[in-house]
């Protein structure tokens, strides 16, 4: 069965054949703006040059630097930090160190607006969050790569394709971003964006939402459209979400409590279960009772 996972090989669909595309691929270049000409992902001297995969027929972006794509998250962020008038620009992976020293993280691209003489007046954080996969994904790219020029295509199995893992994306990733480094900036008094896709930001608790005015994170939604005339996803912006940090940050990171009941089955039978393959060595209270 053809249940092809993947949807962009090094900044191209894989059914894009021009010679622009297989120049990409070739060179295992990056065409969104990557820190190098290089796709750098996994690993530098052999790539994973996955950009985005099909999940349920959409395209979902899980390298983080595609959103980069014509620098557009850096532009819709400089809005909501910033007046329209003023001078500004980005500065990608800034270490952010808590009061001890301690490393908080990176930032992923921080906004510097500066007056005539180079002088910093004010910056804001962008956070960029793409989603983690569950399930190998080097797999069908290796395999895609070595026969992308066969004439038959590229066929891969179905029950082997690679997931979005949207939860682990949320908790493992996104929660302790905004907790730890977001924390530190909202103490600052300091604006924040958030770079996702659509898909993703659906799958988080629904957030309240705050006027322009009195928020402190701009959630930047994008998604993938797929320009059909020369065969190219581009990411483009669905909409804005603004939210104040704390109420925010309460909902992402407060699970919604289950039935306390079926918590206490799942113990009975596990203690089912260790009391009739394990009996006890030891004389219970009942033995010592009758001898």
């Amino acid at each position: 069965m053809n249940s092809n996972p993947l949807a962009e090989v090094f900044g191209y669909p894989i059914d894009n054949r021009t010679p622009e595309a297989e120049r990409y691929r070739k060179n295992k270049l990056c065409p969104f703006n990557n820190r190098v000409p290089s796709c750098t992902k996994d690993k530098a001297n052999d790539p994973l040059g996955v950009c985005s995969i099909f999940e349920q027929g959409q395209s979902i972006i899980t390298c983080p630097v595609r959103f980069r794509e014509n620098w557009l998250i850096a532009e819709d962020a400089s809005q909501f930090f910033f007046k329209t008038d003023v001078s500004w620009t980005s500065i990608t992976e800034v270490r952010l160190n808590d009061k001890d020293g301690n490393t908080a993280g990176n930032i992923d691209l921080v906004l510097v607006s500066y007056d005539e003489r180079g002088r910093v007046l004010d910056f804001g954080s962008l956070e960029i969050q793409a989603v983690y996969i569950s399930g190998n994904v080097r797999n069908p790219f290796e395999s895609y790569m070595s026969s992308r020029r066969r004439s038959n295509g590229f066929a891969w199995s179905a029950r082997n394709s690679p997931k979005a893992d949207f939860l682990s994306s949320s908790r493992k990733r996104l929660a302790p971003q905004m907790f730890y480094k977001g924390g530190i900036l909202k103490a600052w008094n300091k604006k924040q964006a958030v770079a996702l896709q659509t898909s993703f930001f659906d799958t988080l608790p629904k957030l309240k939402t705050a006027p322009r005015s009195k928020a402190d994170i701009a959630w930047l939604l994008y998604d993938l459209k797929l320009d059909k005339k020369n065969n190219r996803f581009r990411l483009t912006q669905n909409k804005i979400v603004y939210t104040e940090f704390e109420p925010a940050l309460r909902q992402i990171t407060t699970a919604k409590e289950g039935r306390m009941q079926d918590f206490v089955d799942v113990l009975q039978q596990k203690l089912d279960e260790k009391l009739e393959g394990n009996p006890p060595d030891a004389p219970t209270l009942t033995d010592l009772t009758l001898s």
